[in-house]
């Protein structure tokens, strides 16, 4: 069963200008504004079915974050239509939702709220949380006394505790200890054989071959190339080897 489906999608954002003058701040206030768009994504389709992991690959500035923000739906497309089915579970960056003077406790409730639990199912499912995310005594303390590491246990607990359709993860294995992570990837493999479809933006290639059996690679927003981990991961590597082909638009000849 498709549960994502992703039809032509672009977005485009206008460059922010940063001017130290404010007699040029106000002139550009009667100014036509003729900043040239960029596209964050351009011409993006693909679907997804029921208990897939799909890695996104591609550099910084690819268009991978801007991708995820469309699918959780807090970035709507310039042009083309995205459609997930059922409830999106998204951990777009570490301690989104998160509030540093609160416990952890506290942000456990926040953050869960958030992402659609009811105070019955939060009341539930807290002590596989705080089980599955090893912290102990430190849930009680400010999370601004939490290390990066210990953000992320929290952060990815609550997120894989939530009964979702689709889930959402941008490196979210790329912080914390190697015990964790493969903590994390068994887990992933666990929401896979539930039927879950995960899409999963990573630099780590390893990860990518464990959990993931697809991956698409975006270049300067443009799909380049979109199948099997092994091929897609290869084409990449290869890709990223060649500081001449990498800082360029491969694919601006079709235009």
């Amino acid at each position: 069963m498709t549960v994502v489906s992703v039809e032509n999608v672009s977005v485009q954002f206008r460059p922010q200008k940063h001017s130290l003058l404010l007699r040029q701040r106000i002139r550009n206030l009667f100014k036509e504004d003729r900043t040239e768009m960029f596209y964050a994504l351009r011409d993006v389709s693909f679907t997804a079915q029921q208990g897939e992991c799909v890695a996104i690959l591609g550099q910084n500035g690819a268009g991978k974050s801007t991708l995820l923000s469309t699918l959780a739906g807090v970035l709507m497309p310039d042009a083309g239509r995205v459609r997930v089915r059922g409830r999106v579970g998204a951990l777009l960056e570490l301690g989104t939702g998160f509030h540093p003077d609160l416990t952890g406790r506290e942000n456990l409730a926040l953050n869960g709220a958030l992402m659609g639990l009811t105070r019955e199912e939060l009341d539930e499912r807290s002590p596989s949380i705080l089980d599955f995310s090893e912290i102990g005594s430190f849930i009680d303390e400010p999370l601004k006394n939490y290390s990066a590491g210990m953000r992320l246990r929290l952060a990815f607990s609550i997120a894989v505790h939530v009964d979702c359709s689709v889930m959402l993860l941008d490196e979210v294995l790329a912080v914390g200890d190697t015990a964790f992570a493969n903590k994390c990837i068994v887990k992933v493999h666990e929401l896979k054989a539930k039927g879950r479809m995960l899409v999963y933006v990573t630099h780590s290639l390893d990860s990518v071959h464990e959990i993931c059996s697809r991956a698409i690679w975006l270049h300067c927003g443009r799909v380049m190339q979109d199948g099997p981990v092994a091929e897609v991961v290869g084409a990449y590597a290869d890709f990223m080897a060649d500081p001449h082909r990498r800082f360029r638009d491969p694919a601006a000849a079709v235009e």
